[in-house]
């Protein structure tokens, strides 16, 4: 017997974040967010939904299928939630940062959301929770260095371990993919040719000239060690354009060898997702414990032009999600809460409890007064707190142990009436003698 759906429901798609659960993801986007202000990114924050056709400027096609579309019911406008942030940053760039006289670094972090296909041509929403920055207005080698080396970085700084960053060119699959003319034979090379599949890739190539047939099945296997991958895509017939972005390829990486030596580069030159939204530089991050890239990547010289300034672009978004999973994956701890006192007072005395709660924040530690019947230590661990202070008792209770050391009457008379300083050095120093 099917049971009827609660009434109390998420759309599908979209989830709850408990609070230790929260704190992973909060603490993973503050230090890449750290990381990018490191090198001088500045922090900004865009709306969550848009005028859809504003919005679609800047979306592939993949993009444009996957936004939510509803109806501002102040407006009438049609409008969407952003599946990507990266638009909105571009039109920032060509509009109100127009005039700011040379490269412009942005970072950001927020949720996206998006239509994702799971199988038999059905649709599902989901939401994903990025962070990722922009270089606008700045080209060349050493502004793709750039954002390699500091993908990297700011990876390294969430604790994942062996990341590899495979870079890539869309050169070469635009190239391949010229001679292709009908759509649908394209779209199959295209979904082949993500997937890695030779056989594949043959199958749909049928009809097409021996010559470009063999690149379209070479381009699959044109992965692994960049000097390996560059030496032999240049055995094969690629145009003078096609050739050079190899050659830079191999800039790159140099580059980002000596920006960040912890950085594993590795070459795909068949990644082909993307092409028709990147012009140049390709890369995703992988990471031990994640099912697919934790990073996303690359030049987008197009992009800003189509909000009304040319320039060049390029710039990575992290999955915030896809790191956790990775994290959990190899055994890194969610954040412990920092040490804090819980204040039970109990026989009524909540003034008292309250003012003594203040003066410890006044010392600078996470304090509340605790309001009902006496705690037990399983819900003062669930709920976050390191210590309970039973002030009937005159005692500091370490939550772990149960351990107590007798606080003496002055000291609590003394915060009570706003001087916490000898209640807190006592607080500080059960705090470092915690387990």
């Amino acid at each position: 017997m099917n049971s009827a759906p609660s009434p109390v429901r998420l759309p599908a798609g979209v989830r709850d974040f408990l609070p230790r659960a929260a704190a992973r993801r909060r603490a993973i986007a503050e230090r890449l967010l750290a990381t990018f202000e490191a090198w001088g990114y500045q922090r900004i924050i865009t709306p969550v939904f848009e005028c859809a056709d504003v919005l679609e400027r800047g979306l592939g096609g993949d993009a444009r299928a996957a936004a939510i579309r509803f109806v501002e019911p102040g407006t009438g406008e049609v409008v969407a939630l952003r599946p990507d942030i990266t638009p909105q940053v571009a039109r920032l760039a060509a509009t109100r940062l127009a005039d700011l006289g040379g490269p412009a670094r942005l970072c950001y972090e927020g949720a996206v959301n998006r239509m994702t296909a799971v199988g038999h041509g059905a649709l599902a929403q989901r939401e994903i929770l990025q962070a990722g920055i922009e270089l606008i207005g700045a080209d060349g080698v050493d502004a793709d260095a750039e954002a390699v080396a500091l993908a990297a970085t700011a990876l390294a700084a969430t604790g994942l371990a062996d990341v590899q960053i495979d870079l890539g060119h869309v050169a070469f699959a635009t190239e391949a993919l010229s001679v292709v003319t009908d759509d649908a034979q394209r779209a199959a090379l295209t979904a082949a040719l993500a997937k890695k599949d030779a056989q594949a890739v043959a199958r749909a190539a049928a009809g097409l000239a021996e010559v470009d047939r063999d690149r379209l099945v070479e381009l699959v296997g044109l992965w692994g060690a960049i000097g390996e991958v560059i030496a032999r895509a240049q055995s094969l017939a690629w145009s003078p354009t096609t050739r050079a972005a190899a050659v830079a390829l191999a800039d790159v990486a140099a580059r980002v060898a000596t920006l960040a030596p912890m950085a594993r580069l590795s070459a795909d030159l068949g990644l082909g997702r993307g092409f028709e939204y990147y012009t140049g530089l390709r890369f995703a991050g992988f990471a031990r414990g994640a099912a697919d890239a934790v990073v996303r990547g690359g030049r987008y010289d197009g992009l800003v032009g189509r909000y009304g300034r040319a320039t060049g672009a390029v710039g990575f978004a992290v999955d915030i999600e896809a790191i956790a999973g990775a994290q959990r994956a190899i055994g890194v701890a969610a954040p412990e809460p920092a040490p804090g006192v819980l204040i039970v007072a109990g026989g009524g005395a909540g003034a008292p409890a309250a003012r003594l709660a203040a003066a410890l924040r006044a010392r600078d530690v996470r304090t509340a007064a605790h309001h009902g019947p006496a705690p037990t230590a399983a819900y003062a661990a669930e709920t976050g707190w390191s210590h309970l202070l039973d002030v009937a008792a005159g005692q500091l209770i370490t939550v772990a142990t149960g351990a107590a050391v007798a606080i003496p009457a002055d000291a609590i008379a003394a915060a009570t009436a706003g001087d916490g300083a000898a209640l807190a050095t006592i607080f500080a120093a059960a705090a470092q003698a915690a387990p």
